[in-house]
């Protein structure tokens, strides 16, 4: 289990966290209580989803318990790209790097509410209907806050492209 989805749990906790070591012990009593519950279970081909509920209420309450995001940077995590063809040029590579660095960054900034969709939507790659099951709440709620979240990160985005530097208030 720990072999099969602790890549994709650390990556969400992480991206959730802002910080890799909160993100591994989210992971860490992410699997602990899953082995603890795993009779509650009801459907063993959902196993992903269940696990991915338990690390997003894991970092719930570290959040709550402390605020992770005004005391360390984003992680600098990098999501799967799988593209075919020709490997891009350094120049390219150097882009594509900076780029997503100024997003996490963006994503970082944002409300742990408009995070944790962001996450579980682009970087989980989960459907609306999976992420509203997950948080507990309507399907509507998650399209808002992804909405919300979009235009966020377009104008911090523009900003930065503008003056260099831009916070979400």
């Amino acid at each position: 289990m720990i072999d099969r989805y602790g890549d994709r749990l650390l990556r969400t906790a992480a991206l959730l966290l802002g910080d890799r070591q909160a993100a591994e012990e989210a992971v860490q009593d992410t699997f602990v209580q899953a082995y603890r519950k795993i009779g509650q279970l009801q459907h063993p081909a959902r196993l992903a989803g269940w696990l991915g509920a338990i690390v997003v209420s894991r970092c719930r309450m570290r959040r709550r318990a402390w605020s992770w995001n005004r005391l360390l940077p984003m992680p600098q995590v990098e999501p799967d790209s799988g593209g075919a063809g020709a490997p891009p040029g350094p120049e390219a590579l150097l882009l594509r790097a900076e780029r997503s660095a100024e997003l996490l960054e963006a994503i970082g900034r944002l409300g742990y509410r408009y995070r944790e969709v962001v996450t579980l939507y682009y970087y989980q790659e989960l459907g609306v209907e999976e992420i509203a099951h997950q948080l507990r709440t309507r399907p509507g709620t998650v399209k808002s806050r992804l909405a919300r979240a979009r235009t966020q990160l377009r104008h911090v985005l523009e900003r930065e492209e503008a003056s260099g530097d831009a916070r979400i208030e």
